[in-house]
């Protein structure tokens, strides 16, 4: 018995290990679904700034434009990370979470997948390994996202997106500000790069349109199991202890 655990743990953590190597599965393009054709709709609005609270800090949104995306997840941050530092010193508790997605060309032609996406905690970069590939790649069809909310299903659906999903959002773009002294803007065309070339979104509406495979994310979650399951029956097996004196 003791055998077969060694060689189950020893099994288990060259899944684990795999599985986060692997990272998070996308759809091929032929899944994509249609609404992904569709440029980001942005109109200019004429509604007045207010206010909202998150975890007991007030914030001041300025909105700027009505905007409403379809995409494809790519990339994500969680803004709560424990190795998210920068918004718990900031207060920035309104950012719930950064999403970097693609549509159009990008989604249809199926070059995100050979797409190397990464988020920091205010970025996402994107690397192609060939000058072919990186040509395919239309960069104005592509963004990283600031999602704010304050609403509680708004705020459960970005929780539980997942890179390969399919979505849906709509808000505005705006401003938003505390009395700390903190202050970030939104960029306001998809043609911009760098510094200040992220979309902030006050976002009232946010569905999962198509969820993405989930066969990393399983495998995952089965070798930690299979790995914690190891650990507690090695302890219940019965040892015999020699003692000489």
């Amino acid at each position: 018995m003791r055998a077969f655990l060694k060689y189950l743990f020893f099994a288990s953590l060259i899944a684990l290990g795999v599985g986060f190597y692997a990272g998070d599965a996308l759809p091929p393009p032929e899944r994509i679904l249609p609404e992904l054709a569709r440029e980001p709709l942005q109109e200019a609005v004429t509604t007045p700034p207010f206010e909202t609270t998150v975890n007991h800090v007030a914030y001041h949104i300025s909105p700027r434009y009505r905007y409403e995306l379809y995409g494809l997840v790519v990339s994500k941050h969680e803004a709560d990370g424990f190795w998210d530092y920068v918004h718990q010193q900031w207060g920035d508790h309104l950012n719930a979470a950064d999403l970097c997605v693609v549509w159009g060309q990008n989604a249809f032609s199926g070059v995100y997948r050979d797409i190397r996406f990464d988020s920091g905690q205010w970025t996402c970069y994107w690397y192609a390994p060939t000058q072919e590939i990186w040509h395919k790649f239309v960069e104005t069809q592509a963004s990283n996202n600031h999602m704010l909310a304050d609403q509680r299903g708004v705020l459960r659906n970005l929780k539980e997106v997942r890179v390969g999903d399919q979505i849906y959002f709509r808000g505005y773009l705006a401003e938003y500000s505390h009395a700390g002294g903190f202050h970030r803007g939104t960029s306001t065309t998809r043609t911009d790069t760098g510094n200040g070339a992220c979309e902030t979104v006050y976002t009232e509406d946010f569905r999962i349109l198509q969820r993405g495979p989930r066969h990393w994310l399983w495998l995952r979650w089965g070798a930690t199991l299979a790995l914690l399951t190891c650990v507690v029956a090695w302890f219940a097996l019965p040892h015999d202890y020699h003692v000489k004196g």
